[in-house]
Formats: structure tokens, C-alpha cells, sequence
């Protein structure tokens, strides 16, 4: 496993290299969104209306920040449970998203969503919410606002920590780490 640095924009063509269990430093512009942001741009997607961001080579952030004390950019800014996007997941990597970034396994659905269109799925350490905020340089609610903490934010982030859990190949982390574990307690 190595270290590697993913600077926007985002394009499948960086993403090829990258593999389960890789440590990747982000810069550039993410997007926060959770379940009810899911629901609303997958059904404007439906209706034919124009989204609040442009999806193709993307990465969108599954979380919800907390509210920013004075001086600082964002609240801590962790990751949430990812299944809870696996409904929509699919169809935002059909339209060319490049990764997603949450916490916790997928759905069959979306692993073979994110290798047949290339993507990559990430995840970002749980309990490090205030240590993931320092990484993010600029914040700004550009859809939802009525949803507060889980409205869509532009992110701008420098060296965002995360960890590939499936690669474009569809190779799973977490199913790789558990054989892998396993096997060594047969030893």
C-alpha cells in the first residue's frame, strides 16, 4: 500500500492507478451531500433539471459538518454511513461521477457501478471529523439550504485524507483486510 496525491479535476484517467488499500492525499473541489441531497439530485436528474454541480468527474463527500466556530472555514466534517447512498450511487456514476467518500461497505450494485464506469470509492476515517475540517481550505452551501448541515457544499480541500476501499478493478479493502486477517489466525 502507498501514499499517492489526486489533485482535481478529478478524471478517470487518475483514477486507474489507484488501488484498494492506497492512502490518497485530495486537493481540490469535493462536494458534500447525504441522503436527502442523494434523493432530490437523482430526481432532478429524472425530471431532465439541471443539478447544482456538474457530476462528471466528481467526488462526492458523505457528510454533514457540524456548524464552524468563529475563525474557522467548517465544523469537524466527518464521514457517514455510505449504504445509505447506494440507492442513488448508480445512477450518479452512470453520468460519469469519479468517487465517492463515506464510510462502511457498499452495495453489490454500487461496486459494479464504480467498475463499470471506472470510479473509485473512498473512505475517510470516522471519529477524525475535526482533524478531516483542517483540510478543507474554503466551504460554500450551493444547493438544499433547507436540509442545513446536509445541504450540498463546494469544498476546496488540500491533501484531504483517505484510503481507496474499491478500485476501478472492483478490488474491496474491507473484504481484502478481512481475508486477510483471517488468514493470518489460521497461521
Amino acid at each position: 500500500m502507498t501514499e499517492k496525491r489526486l489533485e482535481y479535476p478529478f478524471e478517470k484517467e487518475k483514477l486507474k492507478d489507484l488501488k484498494a488499500g492506497d492512502s490518497v492525499l485530495i486537493t481540490g473541489t469535493i462536494y458534500t451531500a447525504r441522503d436527502e441531497a442523494h434523493r432530490r439530485i437523482v430526481e432532478m436528474i429524472r425530471r431532465g433539471e439541471e443539478l447544482p454541480f456538474e457530476i462528471k468527474d466528481a467526488i462526492i463527500y458523505y457528510a454533514g459538518p457540524a456548524p464552524a466556530k468563529p475563525g474557522q472555514v467548517i465544523g469537524p466534517v466527518g464521514p457517514t454511513t455510505s449504504y445509505r447512498m447506494d440507492p442513488y450511487a448508480p445512477v450518479l456514476l452512470d453520468l460519469g461521477l469519479s468517487g465517492m467518500i463515506g464510510k462502511g461497505p457498499r452495495s453489490r450494485e454500487v461496486k459494479d457501478a464504480v467498475v463499470r464506469n471506472g470510479a473509485v470509492y473512498f473512505a475517510a476515517i470516522g471519529g477524525a471529523a475535526a482533524l478531516i475540517a483542517r483540510s478543507v481550505v474554503s466551504a460554500e452551501t450551493i444547493a438544499f439550504e433547507d436540509l442545513g448541515a446536509e445541504a450540498v457544499r463546494r469544498l476546496q480541500v488540500k491533501d484531504f485524507p483517505a484510503t481507496v476501499v474499491i478500485d476501478p478493478e472492483g478490488n474491496d479493502q474491507y473484504y481484502l483486510g478481512r481475508n486477510e486477517y483471517l488468514n493470518k489466525k489460521r497461521e
